[in-house]
């Protein structure tokens, strides 16, 4: 059973294209749901607004400009969600792709990128980052995709995982190994989270 909540709880998945965010995100909603917590979910880019359709439109586009655009109307989409959502009494707010964003950017402009967006966002003990080896998330992407955007491909996941782990250092991020099964991953991100909410007091 879930315990009892008096305050929002922000949580926060994360990590390379086709580690399972979404799906592990939908998975954690249904169970808070399923034991009476009251839950946001926000998947970033999002469909329902002109920042996130943005985001989407210029992942599909290529080159180096087309590649800062969509960076930027990305962590606009994730702003406009935390002004809209996150002041709203929901026990839980789950927000998919947060921070890790900056990890797209060119270096040093990801570091620089994530520290500014971490000082002026929320951040959380709740945070999780879903690591799959690149060649694992090309597999699925050839499985389940007919397109791929400018960054699914095995040279470019390769270099975002990198600079992404290097980020996770500066929050207090838990990686999670999305090589696993589902069902592992999901044990994994219910008990990280159920037991520091315990320890914490929510």
């Amino acid at each position: 059973m879930v315990g009892a909540s008096d305050r929002l709880v922000l949580t926060v998945i994360d990590g390379l294209d086709a580690s399972g965010k979404s799906t592990q995100a939908t998975y954690l909603c249904e169970l808070l749901r399923n034991n009476r917590r009251t839950v946001l979910l926000r998947i970033h880019p999002s469909d329902d607004n002109f920042f996130g359709v943005r985001a989407k439109r210029f992942l599909k586009m290529r080159g180096k400009s087309a590649h800062f655009t969509s960076a930027f109307f990305y962590m606009l989409d994730v702003i406009r969600s935390i002004l809209l959502y996150s002041w709203q009494k929901y026990d839980y707010t789950i927000f998919v792709r947060y921070l890790m964003g900056t990890a797209y950017l060119p270096s040093p402009v990801d570091r620089i990128s994530y520290q500014f967006f971490a000082s002026i966002v929320p951040t959380s003990n709740f945070m999780f980052f879903l690591d799959v080896q690149p060649e694992e998330a090309v597999r699925r992407m050839k499985l389940t995709r007919t397109t791929f955007e400018m960054f699914e491909n095995l040279n470019e996941l390769k270099k975002i995982r990198k600079k992404a782990l290097s980020l996770t250092r500066l929050n207090n991020w838990q990686v999670i190994d999305a090589g696993k099964t589902v069902k592992e991953v999901e044990n994994e991100i219910t008990n990280l989270l159920f037991n520091r909410s315990k320890n914490n007091g929510v």
